[in-house]
């Protein structure tokens, strides 16, 4: 990977971060492609002088992905939304973003994906998701791609979310209890792009499923939250009549979108995962209590139960 050019595609998000840091560990050039650059400036430090450079890109705006693959010699994208232009964002970025690699010439492409991208699937981003990938295939048949599940670290929108809910109140809702899903740590995923660009042609064309050593349900994830960060709130399961009620209703937490997703478990299967790729999986349990500290009621001098 030594002084290879790699162009990520919303380097600056949480999942970018981290891929960044394990490429610029092992020698590459990082281009950080995103619409708002500066905010991935804080990227400079973690690199050497001229280790990394930041251009405005959009993957709505082809003209700005061709420019910015520009001399690069693999692509990750990892541009994406939860809500809001599914379409736009998820499947026809997508095939933006592999046409541009195709002109550009480029060794590689890792597409990012999700578990329960299915063309079929009952969410709209689920099936923007399936669309992406047949669009990333479509214009660049080698690409690889991943499938990762929820994806935790310390600064996720999963653990952390969760903690936060856990330690609100007396009393937690817990909606789809028994959906099932296995967390995958942030930093396997970064080491796992590594591993697919430093050897294309061994991972060319394939799919991985990214999940962890863990199966969790909901109601298991609360509970073990709850323990992690000193709580020890009532959880009340929710009947699903009442949860898809609360997702239809305007401000709650959850969309009707998200709702759907987890109608379905979110499991990897027999699907080639992070240990095809060479990649050790982290138990949630070995680094989470680092981060969730924040959420003990008196923060790292508060105590745990026995």
């Amino acid at each position: 990977m030594k002084d290879k050019l790699i162009v990520l595609i919303g380097g600056g998000g949480f999942v970018g971060r981290y891929v960044a840091q394990e490429l610029l560990a092992s020698g590459a050039r990082v281009r950080v492609a995103q619409r708002r650059p500066r905010d991935a400036w804080f990227l400079k430090p973690l690199g050497g002088l001229g280790q990394t450079q930041f251009v405005a890109a959009d993957v709505t705006r082809p003209e700005t992905i061709a420019a910015a693959l520009v001399g690069a010699d693999a692509v990750v994208n990892l541009a994406g939304v939860l809500k809001g232009n599914f379409d736009g964002v998820n499947a026809d970025g997508a095939r933006v973003v592999a046409a541009a690699a195709k002109a550009a010439g480029v060794e590689s492409l890792v597409h990012f994906s999700a578990l329960g991208a299915e063309p079929d699937s009952a969410s709209a981003y689920g099936r923007s998701k399936a669309q992406g990938e047949a669009a990333a295939r479509g214009a660049f048949p080698r690409a690889t791609i991943l499938r990762p599940s929820f994806v935790f670290g310390r600064e996720d929108q999963f653990t952390n979310r969760f903690a936060g809910l856990v330690g609100a109140g007396p009393v937690v809702p817990v909606l789809r209890p028994d959906v099932r899903f296995q967390p995958v740590y942030v930093v396997d995923v970064a080491k796992a792009v590594v591993a697919a660009l430093a050897d294309p042609e061994a991972h060319a064309g394939k799919t991985y499923a990214l999940g962890g050593p863990d199966t969790l349900t909901m109601a298991g994830l609360f509970q073990w939250l709850a323990g992690a960060t000193g709580h020890k709130p009532a959880f009340a399961e929710l009947p699903d009549p009442i949860g898809a009620l609360i997702a239809a209703l305007p401000g709650t937490p959850i969309t009707r979108d998200q709702w759907r997703m987890l109608q379905a478990d979110n499991v990897t299967g027999a699907a080639p995962g992070v240990a095809a790729l060479g990649v050790v999986p982290t138990p949630l349990a070995s680094v989470a209590p680092t981060w969730l500290v924040r959420y003990r009621r008196h923060g790292r001098f508060g105590k745990l139960a026995a």
